[in-house]
């Protein structure tokens, strides 16, 4: 009889990696996206300069978009460390939250990658919804907290649109600072809650039609007479 103990079946599934080794080669990916650009960056390329097999690259990342995606996943959470930006006084919320974009698209690095165009757009759009929209509605809680969280990702989105992705003359030339000075009222409301809708005519009228028993007033405040 074979007693060796049986050999582990390996785990179903994509490998979570070793985090080292994926810094490692996210590290070497925007050096060399940095230094050649995204088209004469090459997996192979990456792999060398990371010491790894190209084949694990594929692995982990699935391409070279994948691989990009990931560098700039990586530049977004440094920059927009959405922790951070919450973590704050509440009051100068609206100033941290234009501070962390102005300071994440002043930096010349991270210009330069974005002008691989369609799948930076890409990665900066899944950013703002899924970590930075998520977190704020999280952040914010109540009733209107997503009404909240849009009009506030959609200010920021449009300061990044009008300032950087396609500048518009006036908003470009401002400094961060005027920038923040420009910005941080409309983010202010945008943040505040939301009072509750005033009930309509029809609301108060059905309300009373609901209330079958209620004895109904006439317009000086006394009962109305029954009919007969």
């Amino acid at each position: 009889m074979n007693n060796a103990a049986p050999a582990s079946a390996r785990p179903r599934g994509r490998p979570r990696g070793n985090p080292p080794t994926r810094e490692s080669i996210v590290s070497a990916a925007r050096t060399l996206f940095l230094e050649r650009g995204y088209r004469l960056t090459t997996l192979r390329a990456v792999a060398g300069a990371a010491g790894v097999d190209p084949a694990l690259i594929a692995y982990h990342f699935g391409s070279k978009k994948g691989l990009f995606a990931d560098v700039m996943q990586f530049q977004c959470a440094n920059a927009l460390a959405v922790d951070d930006v919450l973590g704050g006084d509440p009051a100068t919320l609206p100033d941290r939250l234009i501070d962390a974009v102005t300071d994440l698209w002043e930096d010349a690095d991270f210009r330069q990658l974005t002008t691989r165009g369609e799948e930076a757009a890409e990665v900066i759009r899944e950013y703002l919804e899924r970590e930075l929209l998520a977190r704020l509605v999280e952040f914010l809680g109540g009733r209107d907290a997503t009404a909240r969280a849009t009009a506030v990702v959609t200010i920021l989105g449009g300061l990044i649109y009008t300032r950087y992705l396609n500048p518009l003359p006036t908003p470009a030339a401002l400094t961060p600072s005027e920038t923040r000075h420009v910005l941080a009222p409309a983010l202010r409301a945008a943040l505040a809650p939301r009072p509750r809708t005033a009930a309509t005519g029809a609301d108060r009228r059905g309300a009373r039609v609901s209330g079958g028993g209620a004895v109904k007033r006439r317009q000086d405040g006394g009962p109305a007479a029954e009919p007969h």
